[in-house]
């Protein structure tokens, strides 16, 4: 290496990338002795940079967690795709915005002029739905809480009031939950744990903005699969209205006079297949049969239904329904 600087960089990148490295390997990939490598590990934690040496047959080095946070090295990619995350952290529901943008000035301050060109271009503005009202933000602090149980699999204990107030305006009191934390995810800008109910023997998705963790935890549980294997399709059907991790609870198929190109783009995880230049298949699901036929209806065009017999009698409860709508 051409400086003692460029090689200490260097090998701070390397103990970053992968958790243990031989020494030998080490001394190859930054093409110097082994010897050349212990003084620079010994520089490197004279700069507060936990390196501790492991031990087996070749020896080898690793970059521990430390006390306190020493400086930290990034490629260009990395630091720009941590000034992307900390721009977006607004959109994440998580009532991070204020330490995010911090954090955001802090890096950018760090960086080269090439790199904060980049990131200056970058600039985000959150839109929400006409009329929605704002999602109500996670305390950081509980989602830190949640997912150190997730991960110690330890049974949390909680207060989860229900999401509407009483008749006199004040939030009503729930009862204390007990649960096998398993999962902490997102969902439209919300995040929620997935989790056993250990009362009521099933799963349950609870909103973190209404729990606060109660202390301790309680034992170490083994952690069971949830429904299907695939936590993402589970709350996805869970969303849907379906107790199942698979498809809607209501799934039909029509024919509908209109080219497949102008149905595709406006079917959400709907299958549609081209049967002409103006005749497509429409293979759409729905929480309801109602709902579904409703949905169809928005494409404005004739509909042919294929099946099942529910859908069919929905498209008539509707017909009856917006006849009488018609005149009155």
């Amino acid at each position: 290496m051409a400086t003692t600087s460029a090689r200490l960089l260097s090998l701070l990148s390397l103990l970053q990338a992968r958790r243990d490295w031989p020494g030998q390997l080490l001394a190859e990939r930054l093409e110097v002795s082994t010897r050349t490598v212990r003084r620079d590990v010994d520089r490197l934690r004279e700069l507060g940079y936990p390196v501790v040496a492991t031990k087996g047959p070749d020896g080898g080095y690793r970059l521990d967690a430390g006390a306190e946070l020493p400086p930290l090295l990034f490629d260009d990619d990395q630091a720009v795709a941590l000034a992307v995350a900390l721009r977006t952290a607004a959109a994440t529901g998580a009532g991070i915005e204020e330490a995010a943008e911090r954090a955001l000035s802090t890096v950018r301050q760090v960086m080269p002029a090439r790199l904060r060109h980049r990131v200056d271009a970058l600039h985000v503005t959150a839109v929400g739905r006409a009329g929605a009202q704002p999602n109500p933000q996670a305390d950081p602090r509980v989602l830190v809480a949640l997912g150190t149980a997730v991960h110690a699999r330890e049974v949390l204990r909680f207060d989860y009031p229900p999401a509407y107030p009483d008749s006199g305006g004040a939030p009503a009191e729930g009862s204390p939950r007990l649960v096998q934390p398993h999962h902490l995810v997102t969902w439209g800008g919300r995040w929620y744990l997935v989790a056993w109910d250990l009362e009521r023997e099933d799963w349950r998705t609870f909103r973190a903005d209404r729990i606060t963790p109660r202390t301790p935890t309680g034992p170490r549980f083994t952690p069971r699969d949830v429904p299907g294997g695939n936590v993402a399709a589970f709350v996805a059907g869970r969303f849907r209205g379906s107790d199942s991790a698979g498809d809607w609870p209501c799934l039909g198929e029509v024919i509908l006079d209109l080219p497949a190109a102008a149905v595709s783009g406006h079917a959400g995880d709907g299958f549609v297949e081209a049967l002409g230049p103006d005749r497509c298949r429409l293979v759409l699901g729905a929480w309801s049969w109602p709902g579904l036929a409703a949905t169809i209806g928005r494409f404005d065009a004739g509909v042919q239904v294929v099946g099942p017999p529910e859908l069919r009698h929905a498209f008539a409860h509707l017909a009856r329904r917006f006849a009488d709508a018609a005149e009155r």
